[in-house]
């Protein structure tokens, strides 16, 4: 098997485990939103540092320390990778709160490709930041509205938006800053590093407010114990590392289309575990709002493509 055949598969596992995560928050939600997840965000980080020993073995000096200079060994966790991993924990652990206090008001089937609009929020965001957007964007954004209108409101006699549904969209304009916050931090950073950091920050500060705001016990945890280990192991933990070593020899183009089948699988797992069901029009919302994520995945991979071609062209010159 070639390298980029085993990467697609990975990738595709990825995909799986997300998806049928929406599924474990459902589940494990009953809880409390802040209790399920904090305590499942908190044991997604802590199981990726065993991770980075281990890929790091040999390679790390000490715990915590400065960026080290060129050629000289890294602490395992560089001052820099902490700054940005707590700013983008921050903007995580808003995100996927909001986003699971969504999914306990809405259906799996639903959440699962409303919360993938966070592509048609870039755009938004990125003029707002006085950044260029490619035109098709636009087209992308129209799409994800239209979709999310057959999914949420087609079909009522009034209208009508349900709290759980406008959550998880609140949680895709949150995830699109969170983009825009590991953006701006990950350009020079370790990827799993600086995911290590974030979920460890967000589990931490949801934790802090799960004592504030829940009255979490550990006989509730335990009846939940299995949708927070899938959840906090699983969707955290091992997917993420899964993406990582995946996108090492996966084509760009063919990664972030396989990842973004999440919202597929979050639907079929909706439906075979859960009996979520839709109308012909709510299917036809999905798939809406799933051409959208693909039109902008291409536009983007041809975008960095030019500007490669760009680079190399003045390079020769």
């Amino acid at each position: 098997m070639s390298k980029k055949m085993l990467s697609n598969i990975l990738l595709l596992i990825t995909a799986i485990i997300w998806g049928t995560a929406f599924v474990a928050q459902k589940d494990g939600g009953e809880i409390g939103a802040l209790t399920f997840n904090g305590v499942r965000t908190l044991l997604g980080g802590l199981v990726l540092i065993p991770v980075i020993v281990i890929m790091n073995k040999g390679k790390f000096k000490g715990l915590v320390g400065p960026d080290p200079k060129e050629g000289a060994k890294a602490p395992l966790f560089a001052k820099s990778e902490i700054i940005g991993g707590v700013f983008c924990g921050i903007a995580l652990g808003i995100a996927s709160n909001v986003q699971q206090y969504g999914v306990n008001f809405t259906t799996v089937s639903k959440a699962g490709f409303i919360t993938v609009l966070y592509i048609a929020f870039v755009p938004i965001i990125s003029v707002v930041l006085r950044k260029k957007v490619k035109p098709i964007l636009w087209l992308c954004v129209g799409l994800g509205a239209l979709g999310f209108y057959m999914l949420t409101l087609m079909g009522q006699e009034e209208f009508h938006l349900q709290i759980g549904d406008l959550f998880v969209l609140l949680c895709a304009f949150c995830f699109a800053v969170h983009i825009m916050v590991v953006d701006h931090f990950a350009t020079d950073m370790d990827g799993l590093k600086l995911s290590c950091i974030q979920f460890l920050t967000a589990g931490g500060l949801t934790c802090i407010a799960m004592f504030i705001f829940e009255d979490p016990s550990w006989d509730a945890i335990n009846t939940a114990i299995v949708p927070i280990l899938y959840a906090g192991i699983l969707s955290c933990g091992v997917a993420y590392t899964l993406q990582v070593v995946a996108q090492k020899w996966a084509d760009p183009s063919v990664a972030s289309l396989l990842m973004s089948l999440e919202s597929v699988f979050a639907c079929i797992a909706g439906v075979i575990l859960l009996g979520d069901s839709m109308a012909w029009y709510q299917w036809l919302g999905c798939a809406v709002i799933f051409s959208a994520v693909i039109v902008s995945n291409l536009a983007e991979e041809t975008k960095d493509e030019l500007a490669l071609e760009e680079a190399q062209a003045q390079v020769k010159e």
